[in-house]
């Protein structure tokens, strides 16, 4: 879900309280602040040599004392529109980060309405190999021609 889906969905909802469940059905702790939004451009080289770059937006979740507090979208939508400046791209897929023992990012992939929350669905990252064709990737066979050979790209 990119930034302008995601503040659409929070602007049709303005009165409730909003809510993240993680890849594993466990909700985040309804109690969360929400203390940094931010944009993450990550500009790298695969395996393969081709130059990338990867950015998103990152909603930084933090849990506190303050058993009591509740975020609404309305709420969160003025958080992020103080953003508008750094972020600077309305089309910039929305990430959660939270901290259960790691610090963890996870994707918006979708939400849903339930009483008086709006829970938004986050899903998994995972790592790949980008440069498959160069490297001759086969997932089902590992041999010497891998990747990770001294024949292969990298």
């Amino acid at each position: 879900m990119n930034i302008n889906e995601f503040q659409s969905t929070l602007l049709s909802h303005p009165t409730l309280n909003i809510r993240f469940l993680l890849p594993d059905n466990r909700l985040i702790p309804s109690h969360f602040h929400i203390t940094e939004v931010g944009r993450i451009q990550k500009n790298f080289i695969d395996c393969g040599g081709t130059i990338r770059e990867v950015k998103t937006c990152l909603l930084q979740t933090w849990i506190a004392n303050d058993l009591d507090h509740r975020l609404t979208s309305k709420k969160l939508s003025e958080i992020i529109k103080l953003a508008t400046p750094i972020l600077k791209d309305d089309n910039l897929p929305v990430e959660v980060e939270y901290e259960n023992n790691l610090i963890s990012q996870f994707p918006v992939i979708d939400f849903k309405v339930s009483d008086s929350e709006l829970i938004f669905q986050l899903g998994s990252k995972h790592t790949d190999c980008l440069a498959k064709d160069k490297c001759k990737v086969d997932l089902n066979v590992i041999n010497n021609d891998s990747c990770c050979s001294t024949t292969g790209c990298c």
